[in-house]
């Protein structure tokens, strides 16, 4: 997907730069730890794009400078080759704030209030915003402690490098002075040649940790001439994507993000180049296994990609239909709805079996063949969460 979080320090990096504010941190790869000021503390943290580093003990704070190399030990151990070290600087959690940019399919919003930190997502009321273009962004600046100079600055790199995501949460305002505590930025990684603030070096992904699921598609995909694969994005999710086709995988995925749904998106992966029965059975009934176990009130499924010009539509929703038959009493009693968009060698006949199937099993969503565009498809299908 093209759509890939760089690290905190080069985010930060490029932040404060354009704000004009001057930052001091050092990165730490493959446990190297880089010369920093003796007799210091320090903030030690896993810089690899994992959420929730508090609650999974991959922050220390407070960290003096002789107790550096014992901790990112730690840390490497684990399995986390990114960590950054940065002064600690202590301050009064009730005066974090939160302000972010986001690409959207109606424009670029900014959003922000003065409840930032772990306390944002409990204070979703006192968010305020909304499109750039309907904003005034003097009085923008007022509400937030940026000056005007300062939001245009960050208006201006969000877009000439390509960001897709910009929140800094949460920054303080101390005797006047904008402090950066914390930078979260996605990018899209196909724009690399024509940006100037970030490489490919840049980009984090979480430690491969792999589910059963994944480690039986990779299995599956390392034994058989046609391509699979599969990568759990939120186990917890509410969409879950059945996808034939790199290029459509990567547009429908892109799709659910523009829709406001990324969030809920459960898995990303796809199966191509003319799978048996038996194998698309063996890469179908991984996908429902992580959707069974998710945690999620409302699941939806799209069976979906474009028109086909080798793999055989009737055969691989055979071995599709398979799996939602075995599943069918979990899926229904679940309430889970399944929609499918997709073309190909034998279409018609694939689509009537599936159809059937899906009416017959009580989990019918919707069937489309390629007369209804994707984003229509997927469309489709997110109104199947309301």
């Amino acid at each position: 997907m093209p759509r890939r979080k760089i690290s905190e320090y080069r985010s930060k990096k490029i932040i404060n730069r354009v704000l004009g504010l001057n930052y001091v941190g050092w990165e730490v790869h493959e446990g190297k730890i880089p010369e920093i000021p003796p007799g210091g503390i320090f903030v030690l943290k896993v810089d690899q794009a994992v959420k929730q580093r508090f609650k999974r003990g991959l922050i220390y704070l407070n960290l003096p400078s002789t107790h550096m190399s014992d901790h990112v030990s730690i840390l490497t151990d684990k399995g986390y080759s990114s960590l950054l070290i940065e002064p600690y600087h202590v301050h009064e959690a009730t005066g974090e704030r939160y302000i972010s940019l986001v690409r959207e399919r109606e424009g670029v919003t900014l959003h922000y209030s003065r409840h930032g930190g772990v306390e944002i997502e409990s204070n979703k009321d006192g968010i305020q915003g909304g499109l750039i273009a309907d904003l005034d962004l003097k009085k923008v600046a007022t509400e937030t402690g940026f000056t005007t100079k300062q939001l245009e600055a960050l208006i201006d790199i969000f877009n000439s490098q390509y960001m897709s995501l910009l929140e800094i949460n949460p920054y303080v305002i101390e005797d006047g002075e904008l402090k950066i505590l914390d930078v979260a930025i996605e990018i899209d990684s196909a724009a690399e040649l024509l940006v100037s603030e970030w490489t490919e070096a840049d980009l984090r992904s979480p430690a491969a940790v792999l589910t059963d699921e994944e480690i039986a598609v990779k299995k599956l995909n390392n034994e058989s001439p046609a391509s699979f694969s599969l990568e759990v994005i939120n186990p917890d999710g509410a969409i879950f994507l059945l996808l034939s086709g790199g290029g459509a995988s990567v547009v429908i995925a892109d799709e659910i993000f523009m829709m406001g749904h990324g969030k809920q998106l459960a898995n990303y992966g796809e199966y191509s180049g003319n799978p048996s029965t038996d194998e698309t059975e063996i890469y179908t009934d991984q996908v429902i296994k992580l959707l069974l176990k998710s945690k999620a009130k409302k699941k939806v499924v799209l069976v979906g990609g474009a028109v086909a010009n080798f793999t055989d539509i009737k055969n691989t929703f055979k071995g599709i239909i398979s799996v939602l038959e075995k599943h069918s009493d979990e899926l229904r009693k679940q309430g889970v709805k399944f929609y499918v968009r997709r073309g190909g060698p034998r279409q018609a006949e694939g689509l009537k079996a599936i159809t059937k199937a899906l009416e017959n099993m009580g989990i019918m969503g919707g069937v489309y063949d390629p007369s209804t565009s994707i984003p229509a498809a997927v469309k489709s299908l997110v109104k199947g969460l309301k």
